[in-house]
C-alpha cells in the first residue's frame, strides 16, 4: 500500500477501516482534524499549527513506533474511499503498569454515530489482548463526554472511577471530573468465551 507514492505500514484493516502509520505527509490532515471546534469540544480550544505537527506531533508518532512495536497513534482511513477519517492510538500511557495500555480515538464530525470509533477500538483491543501480551486496557474521557463514554461501553470497558485533575485553561464541563474505564484480559477472556 502506498500513500501520497510513499510505503506505508498498515497495521490492521476492519471490514470498514485501515489503520496506518502516520507519515510526514500527514500534517495538513492533522492540522483540520485538530483545528475542528466540535472535535476539540471536550480537549481544549483548536489551536493546531502545521508546525507544532511537523516539528512535535508526526516525530512524537515515529518516535513510538521504534520504541513500543505494535502500540502507538494510528491514522485511520475508510476502506471504501481512502478519506482520513481520524486516529486512534494504543499505547502504553505515562507511568503505566506493565502490561497497560491506554486505547483513545479523535475522528472527524462526519464519521461520528457511524460505528467507526467503536470498530476501531475492538480490533485494537482484540489485537492487544490476542497478539500483543497486554494485561489491561484504560481509556478516559471527561465526564460530560457522553458519545466517547458509549463506545468505551460497546468496546467492553467497565467504569472504573471518577477522578478531578488541575487543567491551566478548562474546557465547560471540567468541575464534573473525568472518568476511566478499562478492561482486563481475564475480562476480555471470560466475554470471548459467552456463546
Amino acid at each position: 500500500m502506498r500513500w501520497h507514492d510513499q510505503p506505508v505500514e498498515i497495521l490492521l484493516e476492519t471490514d470498514r477501516l485501515m489503520l496506518r502509520r502516520f507519515t510526514p505527509h500527514d500534517v495538513d490532515a492533522l492540522v483540520a482534524l485538530h483545528n475542528d471546534p466540535a472535535v476539540m469540544r471536550y480537549l481544549g480550544p483548536p489551536t493546531e499549527t502545521p508546525e507544532n505537527v511537523t516539528d512535535v506531533m508526526i516525530p512524537r508518532f515515529l518516535d513510538f513506533y521504534d520504541r513500543y512495536e505494535g502500540f502507538g497513534y494510528w491514522a485511520a482511513s475508510e476502506r471504501a474511499t481512502g478519506e482520513f477519517l481520524g486516529w486512534f492510538l494504543f499505547r502504553p500511557p505515562h507511568d503505566a503498569a506493565p502490561g497497560e495500555i491506554e486505547l483513545g480515538y479523535r475522528l472527524h464530525t462526519a464519521a461520528w454515530g457511524r460505528g467507526f470509533a467503536t470498530e476501531g477500538s475492538v480490533a485494537l483491543v482484540e489485537r492487544g489482548f490476542a497478539k500483543l501480551g497486554v494485561e489491561r486496557v484504560m481509556a478516559t474521557t471527561m465526564t460530560i463526554n457522553a458519545g466517547s463514554r458509549r463506545v468505551m461501553e460497546k468496546v467492553g470497558l467497565r467504569f472504573v472511577r471518577t477522578f478531578h485533575e488541575e487543567h491551566e485553561d478548562p474546557v465547560d464541563g471540567t468541575e464534573h471530573g473525568e472518568v476511566e474505564y478499562a478492561l482486563t484480559r481475564d475480562e476480555w477472556s471470560a466475554a470471548s468465551r459467552v456463546p
